[in-house]
């Protein structure tokens, strides 16, 4: 991890969670930096296992994180998490995505969707159709998948940018689109 809370390490569960890889982290907090989308921003992080990306984001400047896991054990992970690198702004949420989704609360600036490689691709899409109504202005969406997974279907109202190819590992973004 690097940030106010660098040096600390994740503590990942054994089983159930594919954490993103150092390279890919570091390549897209490298890209989150250069945007400048970091600072102050309010985060979702979706399928959050460890809760590695949220907290990352907080460590370099996000205001908050919400990281929604529907595993408890991953769960009980993610808060020892939070004690252990002392970050403050995490609101760990214990539900399933879709349905978490499905009460927008308040706005957001960034938002990871890390799912499982092993699920299926319609729920990617209905996932980012929930989002739509969640998104700030000049939102990120930051959506991680295996390479050999078809490229998401994004709703109308997001507009994708170039994906980036990460070996087994592309990373699909996209925001608003402009009105």
């Amino acid at each position: 991890m690097a940030g106010t809370a660098g040096g600390q390490r994740i503590q990942v569960p054994p089983t159930g969670v594919r954490p993103t890889s150092d390279r890919v982290r570091e390549a897209l907090f490298s890209l989150l930096a250069a945007r400048g989308v970091l600072e102050d921003a309010v985060v979702l992080d979706l399928y959050a296992g460890s809760g590695a990306l949220g907290l990352e984001a907080l460590s370099r400047g996000a205001l908050g994180a919400t990281l929604v896991e529907r595993d408890p054990r991953a769960c009980g992970f993610i808060q020892t998490n939070v004690r252990t690198t002392g970050l403050t702004g995490a609101l760990v949420r214990r539900a399933s995505v879709p349905t978490f989704l499905k009460r927008p609360t308040d706005t957001v600036d960034l938002v990871f969707v890390d799912p499982p490689y092993a699920g299926t691709e319609d729920e990617v899409d209905t996932v980012l159709g929930l989002l739509v109504p969640w998104l700030s202005a000049d939102a990120l969406v930051v959506l991680e998948r295996d390479s050999r997974t078809r490229t998401p279907v994004w709703p109308e109202g997001l507009e994708a940018e170039a994906p980036r190819v990460y070996g087994e590992t592309t990373l699909h973004l996209g925001g608003p689109a402009p009105a």
